[in-house]
């Protein structure tokens, strides 16, 4: 049995594991790694990157196909194996930049096995004990599957496994109408396949409405089925055969399978009780600085319980190294934490929805709005479905819902202000250049003084006191 000590022992070499790592030991601190599965975890190898890179796939055949300003369309034939060489093609360009090979040369000590805690100070992998002075769990989560009746008899697929499929559906049957259940629709429907989803309640129930709405209206144009209120209580059939049975006894049949209705932490393997450390089915339980109930640890990303997005990871990487490594204080928010889901038209938000809003806030709400139909760059592309949707309480954002072209993008400046405390003046002050669509936030700034300056009888009576009285 071989022992080492160190400074810190990160478990999982996912988007926060990492950052971790290489944010301590290239502080000065000794750091040891530990990852029994693959180095980037899942957003490199089953989650943002592969589904994004398909998604630009499926986007340049939906392109081709669709006929707009005096362009013909043409039969664009998607290579369904070609799409998804792309998809390895995108995964090898970015697995160097989170290889072994790379954190070793940091100098980060990796050891490629599974870790558990043995005590309250020590972890052991494989053959090898290692004792830290701080420990950081980074185990991410996986897909979780449902206790469906017939669900375990049946060929079905996972994030993990849907881009390994090298010949295109026929027609892909999902269960769930989130986020990745819809990105994954609309990239399968564009690249050739007829697909159905099957959602228990609404889809994207977690949005905003009204945006929500732009969205599935484009999905379904696009000739996707959308079954929302639809619980599958059954699954039956074979592989190229598999029939789909909701409550109400109604029945889809298609030739593949995605279960995509949400996430389960990793922290099964871990021994967290032999460590003292409180968790539950929503991951670690940790504090403000995403500490556990043992000091000595902290959680990162999805398995430390909140928001479980790449970008999140990222942060709470930041918190900690600032803690571990430096003894300062730190403390991780979520309030300024923005989230993406990449159909197209996109839909972007960023802290509360308006609905949130409206029983926080009240009658201090203002919610100022401005539509992609009236940007010039929007009109210019022919992508004028869409708008910006910021909520206002005393002069500053508390949230932003942006559907359209590019929300994605668009979302970042709602993000700064709101972690940075800054005022819808600062949003309306910046000189957007033209023609973009980034001038859309600037207006939806603007339609927030607007009735302040135009409605205004005090305003008019003091510009007319000027306009008699002012020097020419």
């Amino acid at each position: 049995m071989t022992r080492i000590e160190t400074d810190i022992c990160v478990i999982g070499a996912g988007a926060g594991g990492l950052s971790v790592a290489a944010g301590a030991v290239q502080m000065g601190a000794r750091v040891v790694l530990v990852e029994g599965h693959k180095m980037g975890g899942d957003c490199l190898n089953y989650g943002c990157v592969p589904s994004k890179a398909l998604l630009a796939a499926a986007h340049k055949a939906h392109a081709t196909a669709t006929a707009a300003f005096g362009v013909a369309a043409h039969d664009p034939a998607p290579d369904f194996a070609a799409a998804k060489d792309h998809v390895q093609g995108v995964i090898g360009t970015i697995a160097p930049v989170d290889s072994q090979e790379r954190f070793e040369g940091l100098g980060v000590q990796v050891i490629r096995a599974h870790g558990r805690f043995i005590s309250d100070t020590e972890v052991q992998a494989d053959d090898t004990i290692i004792k830290a002075r701080r420990f950081v769990v980074a185990t991410g989560s996986r897909p979780f599957v449902p206790p469906i009746e017939g669900l375990d008899a049946v060929p079905y697929l996972t994030n993990e496994s849907l881009f390994d499929l090298r010949d295109r559906p026929d027609h892909l049957l999902i269960i769930g109408g989130g986020p990745i259940g819809l990105e994954m629709a609309q990239a399968h429907r564009r690249l050739g396949s007829r697909v159905t989803v099957v959602e228990g309640a609404k889809a994207l129930g977690r949005d905003d409405p009204q945006a929500a709405a732009l969205v599935l209206t484009a999905l379904r144009a696009e000739g996707i089925s959308i079954v929302e209120g639809a619980q599958v209580s059954a699954v039956t059939g074979k592989a190229g055969d598999i029939t789909l049975t909701t409550a109400d006894g109604t029945r889809v049949t298609g030739s593949h399978l995605l279960v995509a209705v949400g996430r389960a932490v990793n922290v099964d393997g871990l021994d967290l009780e032999k460590a003292h450390v409180d968790h539950d089915r929503r991951g670690v339980t940790v504090d403000h600085g995403l500490r556990s109930t043992n000091k000595r640890v902290y959680a990162v990303g999805d398995v430390a319980g909140g928001p479980q997005f790449t970008h999140v990871a990222g942060y709470h990487a930041g918190v900690v190294v600032r803690s571990i490594v430096f003894g300062l204080p730190a403390k991780a928010r979520h309030d300024h934490i923005p989230w993406v889901t990449f159909t197209d038209p996109e839909l972007a938000q960023i802290g509360l929805t308006e609905a949130d809003a409206k029983a926080r806030h009240g009658d201090k709400l203002f919610v100022a709005r401005a539509d992609m139909a009236h940007n010039d760059r929007a009109i210019a592309t022919g992508q004028t479905t869409g708008f910006v949707k910021v909520m206002v309480v005393k002069g500053k954002p508390v949230g932003a819902t942006i559907v359209g072209p590019q929300a994605g993008e668009l979302i970042q400046v709602w993000a700064l202000a709101i972690a940075s405390g800054l005022k819808m003046s600062a949003i309306s002050g910046m000189v957007a250049p033209y023609p973009t669509l980034g001038e859309v936030n600037k207006r939806a700034a603007g339609a927030y003084f607007s009735p302040k300056l135009f409605d205004s009888p005090w305003i008019k009576r003091i510009v007319r006191i000027v306009q008699r009285t002012g020097r020419p």
